[in-house]
């Protein structure tokens, strides 16, 4: 198992002070850091995994952190023999910063860098993944947890990222098939290794009767979470890197915390007094729980009460005007006929499944036109109709959006960037366009998203 100080070397999580582990010192000088997609190998097993993606020849990809409202810089080099292009999830950042092929840049080919340059006007928990042969390079580790602070410490005593993703290894340890038909034309297909920061039942300690951030981020390219932690003391605190408008329950046995592909939830968790002791995030899955992470108490009791916390401040978020709101409605179901599968550089999984508006857009890369035009300024009722038996996590890039309303379920009214629509669900989000650009609106499921179900919103 590994520990705390195990996890800070490997996976490069950098000081609160900024990108000092990548070599950048300040962000007030705003020096571009430099990121270099790369092949790896990794010790998923007791066996190295070969033919890994990651930003380092033998570790996960770091953990960035940026601080709300200071510029960042990067600039990512591919030496990947198939082209790639860097998304920020959940980022509300430039269009020609936000990594989409054809739609907001070039893909990047072998050798190729590309400048990101953006300043983040939200704090919270983002992450960071391939745009361009999106299936492949996610699936072979090339996700990545990034971290915006706030202006003010919160004040908790251990701030811990968790990246929660599956492999599909076979006996060997080395990578069998990424995708499958049968779970493209389904619910996606699942791995065969789940981990926690690349790691099987990862423990990190945490100061006895401490305060500890728990950041959980679904990068997997497939999997439902239905998180838990029995006899834990917390709340949650955000969803999708947004402090939460209205409360939201802690998850336990018999109301589980459902994260899809996409998604992130801050929690806000006391450790127990007693050193020793321990807290287990399970999930609960098909064949019953299984661990993802242990908190190990250690040390004298602190005697923290989440009291003791600051609230976090809201993001400059806009106020939708939902009495003057124009509702434009989005069908998400399979392809009505067969489709083009050819997407030019980025790649296909050889067939069309899916579709938004019974059209299918194949891949990763734009082709045709918007599926809607936005006024900027305005606010959009987005009505989200799921006509399968399937889930879909619709994902929606350099905006958030406030869940109103279900037809099958009572939902929380907080900012998200991505919705867990279920099955033959209706749900309306509500929005303000208030960022002009071309932004990808997908199905975070990758295997439904390059086979039809993904397309665009333009605001102008």
């Amino acid at each position: 198992m590994m520990n705390r100080r195990q996890f800070l070397m490997t996976s490069g999580l950098f000081a609160a002070g900024g990108l000092s582990g990548l070599g950048l010192a300040s962000r007030a000088q705003a020096s571009p850091v430099a990121l270099t997609i790369q092949s790896a190998r990794y010790a998923l097993e007791a066996n190295p995994t070969e033919a890994m993606v990651s930003l380092s020849p033998d570790a996960p990809p770091p953990v960035l952190r940026l601080r709300q409202g200071q510029p960042f810089v990067a600039d990512v080099t591919n030496t990947l023999d198939d082209y790639t292009a860097m998304h920020w999830h959940g980022l509300r950042i430039p269009n020609a910063m936000d990594g989409v092929p054809y739609l907001t840049q070039m893909p990047m080919g072998q050798g190729d860098t590309y400048r990101y340059d953006f300043t983040p006007p939200d704090a919270g928990t983002y992450w960071y993944h391939p745009h361009c042969n999106t299936m492949a390079q996610m699936a072979r580790g090339l996700t990545g947890v990034l971290i915006v602070d706030e202006a003010e410490d919160p004040g908790f005593d251990l701030d811990l990222p968790v990246n929660l993703r599956d492999w599909r290894l076979g006996e060997d340890s080395q990578f069998i098939d990424l995708f499958t038909a049968r779970g493209a034309a389904r619910g996606g297909t699942h791995g065969t290794v789940m981990t926690a920061n690349w790691a099987q039942e990862p423990v990190y300690d945490a100061p006895a009767g401490g305060l500890v951030r728990l950041r959980l981020v679904a990068t997997d390219t497939t999997r439902v979470y239905r998180l838990q932690l029995p006899g834990a003391e917390g709340q949650v605190i955000a969803l999708d890197g947004h402090p939460l408008l209205v409360p939201v329950a802690f998850p336990t046995a018999e109301a589980p915390l459902i994260l899809g592909p996409g998604q992130r939830a801050d929690l806000a968790i006391r450790m127990p007094a007693s050193e020793g002791q321990t807290l287990t995030v399970f999930n609960d899955q098909p064949g019953g729980l299984r661990t993802l992470v242990i908190l190990r108490a250690t040390g004298t009791d602190n005697r923290r009460a989440l009291a003791d916390l600051r609230p976090l401040a809201p993001n400059p978020l806009p106020t939708p005007d939902l009495a003057n709101a124009e509702v434009l409605e989005f069908v998400f179901g399979w392809s009505p006929g067969d489709g083009a599968v050819n997407n030019g550089f980025c790649g296909t999984l050889g067939y069309t499944f899916w579709s938004i508006n019974r059209v299918s857009w194949p891949g990763d890369a734009a082709d045709g036109g918007p599926l809607a035009t936005l006024e900027r300024g305005r606010t959009y009722i987005l009505r989200l109709r799921n006509e399968s038996p399937n889930d879909h996590p619709i994902h929606l890039h350099g905006l958030a959006f406030l869940p109103l309303r279900s037809d099958r379920r009572e939902i929380a009214s907080n900012w998200v960037d991505t919705a867990m629509l279920h099955e033959r669900e209706t749900m309306d989000v509500a929005l303000v366009a208030d960022n002009p650009g071309d932004w990808a609106f997908h199905c975070h499921v990758i295997e439904h998203q390059k086979t039809g179900l993904t397309g665009f919103l333009r605001i102008t």
